[in-house]
């Protein structure tokens, strides 16, 4: 039963992200990449707003969940977050600001609800060099 758990939240995950991706495009942002890589971990989405290259995570959750999606990134995430731009940023030179959005995404407990979205520009700075072993 887990494995159908954890497939589940990989859809429900999925989906968090495209509906996160539309909305920024719709905002005007220009998305750059999705799902990036790196060994330290995963940046959702990459775009391009203004002056800013942006590294977006999505976190999704259900209404009355034991944390906020904000509380869900915390340092460590954060950390893995940062190291992963910086390698991004290493294979693609750019100009731009580096700046980090959350876009949380709240489901109703129960289904006649509305999604909740809320987009945090520069939710978080990156962590200091020295924290990154590169």
């Amino acid at each position: 039963m887990a494995g159908a758990d954890t497939e589940a939240n990989k859809k429900r995950g999925y989906a968090g992200e495209e509906l996160a991706a539309r909305y920024l495009a719709r905002k005007g942002y220009q998305i750059l990449d999705r799902n990036f890589h790196s060994r330290f971990g995963e940046i959702d989405i990459i775009a391009q707003w203004e002056e800013f290259i942006v590294f977006a995570e999505v976190k999704l959750r259900t209404e009355g969940y034991l944390c906020s999606p904000a509380e869900a990134v915390d340092r460590k995430k954060r950390l893995r977050l940062t190291q992963t731009a910086w390698v991004y940023l290493l294979e693609n030179p750019t100009q731009l600001q580096p700046r980090f959005d959350l876009v949380e995404i709240i489901r109703p407990a129960k289904e006649e609800g509305k999604l909740l979205l809320r987009h945090t520009e520069g939710a978080f700075d990156a962590e200091p060099m020295e924290n990154i072993p590169l």
